[in-house]
């Protein structure tokens, strides 16, 4: 445990290192969330309604936050394929360090760009109007649920470029699965309007719960947000539970395809 915690802590440094001398790479990762920010809460903003007298600024900001959350899917599987294609791997594979220590690193590496991300775009929210109206700790609640999630998507992109191996079809996966997840759920409309049937879907997206559990924390949720679905109830241990049920999975059958790959170098 010892040694895969320091093999860890030095992959970390090393991909910051790496991330200061290409600032270009932070660049192309934050434009978008501020993208999404300044488009779905400014200019969307004046003509969504949601109920209540909540605006739509304060709505949208968690939504936002996690589809940032699940483009961490397709993030850090391009940086397992980049590791893949440029001899990364063959290098670790000679060193005498622990093999979970890689997958660490990658993936901690990209939570804390995650951090990152959170910080500029709250700072975003905040000059179009959205506001926590919880507790610092509730709002630290909020920001640690989707870190939670972000981390165990993380270790499902990893698993993802490890078993695809190729960016493009990183790529095009990675819109198939986050498209649906982010826009069939409650973190860009409320659920009242759907159809019966699609509510149903909505309330059922492992999505859901999640953005109303942030919602909740940061004081944001609307009076009609509950709904009747069991993960719409119980929407923070629901949350929990989702993220660490995903990582209980992932790790493992992540480590197992980082061996089967290093072996095929």
């Amino acid at each position: 445990m010892t040694e895969t915690i320091t093999n860890s802590c030095a992959l970390i440094g090393r991909h910051i290192r790496h991330l200061t001398r290409t600032p270009e790479q932070l660049l192309s990762i934050t434009l978008m969330p501020v993208v999404f920010v300044l488009v779905f809460g400014y200019l969307f903003g004046s003509a969504m309604k949601v109920p209540g007298d909540q605006s739509y600024q304060d709505y949208i900001m968690a939504g936002i936050f996690v589809q940032v959350v699940l483009g961490n899917m397709t993030l850090s599987s391009l940086g397992v394929i980049s590791d893949l294609d440029n001899g990364l791997m063959d290098r670790f594979r000679s060193l005498p360090m622990s093999r979970s220590a890689v997958l660490i690193g990658r993936t901690t590496h990209d939570l804390i760009l995650t951090v990152w991300c959170f910080i500029l775009m709250s700072g975003i929210g905040y000059l179009i109007g959205w506001r926590v109206h919880e507790g610092v700790w509730s709002m630290l609640g909020g920001f640690g649920l989707m870190l939670l999630l972000g981390f165990a998507t993380s270790w499902a992109g990893a698993l993802l470029g490890l078993t695809l191996r190729s960016a493009e079809a990183v790529n095009a996966l990675g819109a198939v699965i986050v498209m649906p997840l982010s826009f069939l759920s409650n973190a860009f409309i409320p659920l009242d309007g759907l159809p019966g049937w699609m509510r149903a879907i909505a309330e059922w997206n492992p999505v859901s719960p999640v953005v109303l559990a942030c919602r909740k924390l940061f004081g944001n949720a609307t009076p009609d947000t509950a709904g009747h679905a069991f993960p719409m109830q119980y929407p923070i241990p629901m949350a929990v539970i989702l993220s660490v049920a995903m990582l209980a999975v992932v790790v493992p059958l992540t480590i197992r395809a980082y061996e089967r790959a290093a072996t095929k170098q």
